[in-house]
């Protein structure tokens, strides 16, 4: 069996792990794939039966209403030797980057984080993943029953199979833990995530000024997309918050379309991007590193090209 951790959001099943479930799906073939779902308020779980779950299992207590790391992964590592899944696939959001390896340690498994490619070799799973800023990708075997991976958002295709979903609960973990998480205080910017999106125009140290990411987020919401940031602009003091800030040390991305305006091309910020499918590069600087890897390069002032570009797509729409 194949257990996948699905996580909920305003009442539906997120995409990220959705994309899990479906390739989940393509790996079991014939065999059963299972669908975990751990919280409180479990509304829209059915929907999993439509991307591949033979069985949606929900593990449901007012404790589990926001996140805890120590109580996640006790009850996602129950249901593992519940059902006895030999496989565990998550997302890697910031929830399965944070479990997945905790569940991992609880279980004794091996565990291969951020793929991009999963397949089943002589029976076990298989996994490549990027290393070295993406200068490499390694493939992962494992050498222990349970086998984990988390898989990067916006890589696996979504795929429709629908299954019977027959649902189960089973108990909630109890004991005592580490800590407890009573209240999440977020700003909700009603947004998209950046690892969600297939369209993020961003903007690096060449925008000058905050005032100017404006131009941005007119185009990303002309495109339907979001609007992201190198190091540089988030560390300028131009009020762009960590969130936003694409590359190594922030979110790793995948988007169908990547515009960077104003970014230089830094190994640092490249090594977030390289799984875009298409990156346009908008930049003065004819020797900007990020054209070595752009797909389509625009020498000029991204404060000509931008509003240009935005008022192109507006006249494609009509």
């Amino acid at each position: 069996m194949i257990l996948v951790f699905c996580e909920i959001k305003d009442g539906s099943i997120r995409k990220p792990s959705l994309e899990v479930l479906s390739e989940a799906r393509r790996l079991a073939g014939s065999d059963p794939v299972a669908a975990l779902f751990v919280g409180d308020n479990l509304i829209g779980i059915e929907n999993a039966a439509n991307y591949g779950a033979d069985t949606i299992i929900k593990i449901q207590s007012p404790a589990l209403a926001a996140y805890s790391s120590d109580l996640f992964a006790n009850a996602i590592a129950d249901a593992v030797i519940a059902k006895g899944a030999k496989i565990l696939l998550l997302s890697a959001t910031s929830i399965g980057k944070d479990t997945a390896p905790r569940v991992a340690a609880r279980l004794g498994a091996g565990l291969a984080a951020d793929v991009t490619t999963l397949c089943i070799k002589n029976g076990r799973l298989q996994a490549v993943r990027p290393m070295y800023a993406g200068k490499a990708n390694a493939t992962v075997d494992f050498n222990t029953d349970l086998q984990i991976a988390t898989t990067r958002p916006n890589v696996f295709a979504l795929a429709s199979v629908p299954k019977a979903g027959t649902v189960e609960t089973l108990p909630a973990p109890n004991g005592d833990f580490k800590s407890i998480v009573k209240e999440i205080i977020a700003k909700g910017s009603g947004k998209l995530d950046l690892t969600e999106a297939d369209v993020i125009v961003a903007g690096g140290r060449g925008m000058k000024d905050e005032a100017s990411f404006k131009l941005l987020e007119e185009l990303a919401e002309t495109m339907g997309g979001v609007v992201g940031a190198s190091r540089a602009a988030v560390d300028a003091g131009w009020n762009i918050p960590h969130s936003a800030q694409v590359g190594q040390t922030g979110k790793v991305v995948s988007p169908t379309l990547y515009i960077a305006c104003g970014i230089s091309g830094a190994i640092q910020h490249v090594a977030g991007i390289t799984g875009s499918k298409f990156i346009v590069a908008i930049n003065k600087d004819p020797e900007a590193p990020i054209f070595k890897l752009a797909d389509y390069s625009i020498v000029g002032d991204l404060f000509e090209v931008v509003p240009e570009l935005t008022k192109a797509v507006k006249a494609a729409k009509v």
